[in-house]
This record gives C-alpha cells, structure tokens and sequence, in this order.
C-alpha cells in the first residue's frame, strides 16, 4: 500500500520519488506485446545502434493508452498530485542491450505545442521532425511532473537515471555552474513495472550500458497549466 502523502511530500523536498509494482509483470508484458508489434522504420520514429525512440507515444501508438492507464495507475497520479493535471508530453525511449547512449546532466526545459508563435517569456524555439518544442515561463516547469514507467529492470548498470537531489528547486541551473563541494548524487533504480515521479527542473543524467541489459521506458509529462490564447499542447490529453 502506496503511503501517497508521503510520495508526494519527497517529490517536493527532492524532485523525484520511486513506487514499486505500480504494474504487475502480466500488465508490462501485455504493453511489450504491444511495443513489438511496432513498424519500427516509421519516420517519426527515431532509430539508431544506441537509441530507438518514439515521441507522441499515445498519439503514434494509441492502442497502450488503456494499457497504461489502469485503474491502479491513475490512482496513484491523482492520490499524489490531485485531479487536475493531464497528459501533454510521451515518449517511448528504448535502450538497447549493446547501447553506449550517454545523455549528459540536463533539465527538461522544454514543452511541446502545436505551434511557433512569438510569445512574450516563451523563448527559444527548437523543431524535431516537424515538432515544435518552447521553452515556457518558469512557474509553467515548476508545476509541471513526469512520470516514467519502466518496462526492465533498471540499475546503475544499464542507465538508471543519476539525479541531483533538490535541484529542481534552484530554478534554471546549468550543468556547468553545478558546485559538487554541496551537490551529491542519487542513482534511482528502477525495478520492471516500478514508476518514478520527477520534476523537470531536476537535473539528471544516464550513463551508457555496462551489463548488456537492454532499458524500455516510456515517459509521460502532465501538467495542470493553459497556455496563452493560440497556443496548444501537443498532445494534451485527459487520462
């Protein structure tokens, strides 16, 4: 039995919290019968040796959308962040069992909308394979949270996120300013069908893979913002 409160008080102080089993093995198999069924060479998948991946995943692949959102699992998100936060943001990441994919310490300052548009304290702009991401007033990052949903076991050997505890709390913090006499690191492993919260100002980082075990994850960001008249989300949706 989830203690939610509690959940919810570590995401504050720290940015991110872990919850095991929020999907039962029988659930994530079901979803990975799904995943390999996939036209993987679709050009707005992204495919490389390292890294396949797959952004607007509800959109591309709408069939996991009751899959992932269980009874169980939409009880957890409301329990620990309330009623009125959506879905704006999904990716499918795929990290091969041979990968050296190395990302480097970063916050998630960007969103995703359907538009370019020149809005004041929205700025600057980037294109992906015809998406539009933005980076957003502070305040929008500071409320918004992601949840990511591990589909393999997950250790420090094959990409466990590395993260920066309390970070999210020091507004915009470049990877090149990090003072490490005071900061300190956290691996968070992950167990299959474990989930973990994060906030997108925390810095974190993953490591290439050492113990050839291959990493699935799917990433999902909610927010409970509107944008400015205009603008939309790209894939706001409501669980």
């Amino acid at each position: 039995m989830c203690n939610y409160q509690d959940i919810t008080a570590t995401i504050a102080n720290k940015g991110f919290a872990t919850v095991a089993s929020a999907f039962s093995n029988a659930e994530i198999d079901r979803l990975l019968q799904v995943l390999e069924q996939i036209d993987s060479d679709k050009a707005t998948f992204r495919k490389t040796a390292d890294l396949f991946a797959i952004r607007q995943f509800l959109k591309e692949v709408p069939s996991v959308v009751p899959l992932i959102f269980t009874p169980s699992f939409t009880t957890i998100i409301r329990e620990v962040f309330g009623n009125d936060y959506f879905v704006v943001k999904s990716i499918y990441f795929d990290k091969p069992s041979a990968s050296n994919w190395f990302v480097a310490y970063h916050q998630d300052l960007t969103i995703s909308v359907d538009k370019k548009l020149d809005l004041l304290g929205f700025s600057p702009w980037t294109t992906k394979q015809n998406q539009f991401a933005v980076q957003p007033p502070l305040a929008i990052l500071q409320d918004n949270f992601t949840i990511r949903i591990h589909l393999d076991d997950t250790d420090a050997n094959n990409g466990a996120l590395k993260v920066i505890p309390q970070s999210h709390l020091k507004g915009i913090y470049r990877p090149e300013t990090i003072n490490w006499d005071e900061e300190t690191e956290a691996i968070c492993p992950v167990k299959k069908g474990g989930i973990m919260f994060m906030k997108p100002l925390l810095l974190h980082t993953s490591n290439k893979t050492t113990n050839q075990a291959q990493r699935r994850v799917i990433h999902i960001e909610f927010s409970r913002s509107d944008l400015p008249k205009n603008l939309n989300w790209s894939e706001r949706m409501k669980y």
